[in-house]
């Protein structure tokens, strides 16, 4: 099916920035958009996407187990 709708300037330059960045064509950037928006519940994603897989972090950044020295104990729970 082909379908042929007028964008506004500015949707249409989101569009093609959008495509450039993630390196694909505007139809497919499109195209993964309406996939995204009509899948059932049933059928989401439950892997984590490319972008976040290839994360590599912050080089500089503290390790998280850096900071547990200051964590402070947790409470005991009040019975009554």
């Amino acid at each position: 099916m082909q379908i042929t709708i007028d964008l506004p300037e500015d949707i249409e330059r989101y569009l093609i920035r959008e495509a450039t960045n993630a390196n694909v064509s505007p139809q497919t950037l499109i195209l993964q958009a309406l996939r995204q928006l009509t899948r059932k519940p049933q059928e989401t994603t439950t892997q984590w996407s490319d972008i976040i897989l290839s994360h590599e972090g912050f080089p500089d950044f503290p390790a998280f187990e850096s900071y547990r020295d200051e964590l402070l104990s947790p409470r005991e729970p009040e019975l009554f």
